[in-house]
């Protein structure tokens, strides 16, 4: 490890080979957390290129546990939708929220989280506040997304080498240090599904977030990095101010922006859009699925919602995608993916 810390120090790129050995070592137990540390500290300081993530991520989902989907056994475009996290504004599970308008407009959900770390309540949280198991294991997962349009992939489970990693993790995260394993979370879905939104909070994460997942192979996936009123970053796309888009297919990328007024939304403000624990984000959810809020929080979920139609080619635009989030909802069949997902076993 000692000799790849020193090359990162020297300022020269890692090579694949580098890398495969990078993460061996840093799956290994036997090693000094504070070898680990310092080659971590050393690559965020040097800076990552979206070429040395991209690598990571593929070393580190050889390792993970085969979900065993079959991409053939359905006839509905694969996605995950997440965020980064780290924007520190204390909103309701969006992303989640979005999974099951996603379901219910012929998309095949399949979510890879955890519980939450930078924030009171992670996907995981909150899909067990709803008696949603999160647990479930490899052979049950095809069942559950064929029957119920959504499957949850819990990363503490499908990446269990990771836990040799946490020891280090906890260290430079005391130490206010950044690692790459910021940046790996919503990359390491074991799925590998065809298409993706990600949500950053920092805007320079953009480009290289869409870099990545034109080299991870994605058909078509967006990376976005939404503003408020006041202009905080936000890891979702915006009903308050304006959000950048890399759009990103095998051969290019493109970059835009959506404004809220172009949209077929109302206005709103960031307090309108505040969560609070799994138990209470749990119950924000249901109220958007069952059409009882009717306001900037059902606005925002099916705004990310639309995104996902159109990534996964659904409709033509994301107008065209809010007509059809809107009715999944209206329509009741956001709350029947729900009550099947509850039921499922």
């Amino acid at each position: 490890m000692e000799s790849l810390t020193d090359k990162i120090q020297s300022g020269a790129f890692l090579s694949a080979e580098d890398i495969r050995a990078a993460a061996e070592m840093l799956l290994d137990e036997s090693l000094s957390i504070e070898s680990k540390a310092e080659f971590l500290t050393s690559f965020s300081q040097r800076g990552e290129t979206a070429e040395e993530i991209a690598l990571f991520a593929e070393e580190f989902l050889t390792r993970s546990v085969d979900p065993k989907i079959s991409k053939s056994s359905t006839d509905r475009p694969l996605i995950d939708v997440c965020g980064t996290g780290g924007d520190k504004l204390d909103l309701f599970n969006v992303s989640t929220t979005s999974v099951f308008i996603l379901a219910a407009g012929g998309l095949a959900v399949v979510k890879h989280g955890n519980r939450g770390i930078t924030s009171k309540s992670g996907g995981a949280d909150v899909l067990e506040s709803l008696g949603i198991r999160i647990d479930l294991p490899p052979e049950d997962i095809s069942r559950c997304l064929d029957e119920v349009g959504a499957a949850f992939l819990f990363a503490q489970m499908y990446h269990p080498t990771f836990k040799s990693v946490a020891p280090v993790r906890k260290l430079l995260a005391e130490r206010g240090q950044r690692t790459m394993f910021n940046l790996l979370g919503p990359l390491l879905n074991p799925a590998r599904p065809e298409y993706q939104l990600i949500g950053v909070f920092d805007p320079a994460a953009g480009p290289k977030f869409a870099e990545i997942l034109k080299k991870l192979g994605r058909k078509r996936a967006w990376t976005v990095h939404g503003t408020t009123e006041t202009g905080a970053g936000m890891d979702e796309i915006s009903n308050l101010g304006l959000t950048h888009v890399w759009s990103t297919d095998p051969d290019d990328t493109v970059e835009s922006t959506l404004q809220p007024e172009n949209l077929d939304i109302g206005p709103a403000s960031l307090s309108d859009l505040v969560g609070g624990d799994a138990e209470e984000n749990a119950e924000i959810l249901v109220s958007i699925l069952s059409g009882s809020e009717q306001g900037p929080k059902r606005d925002l979920v099916a705004l990310n919602a639309a995104a996902g139609f159109a990534i996964a080619g659904i409709v033509e635009n994301i107008n065209a995608g809010l007509s059809l989030a809107r009715e999944t909802i209206d329509s009741g069949k956001a709350l029947a993916v729900l009550r099947k997902w509850q039921e499922f076993s």
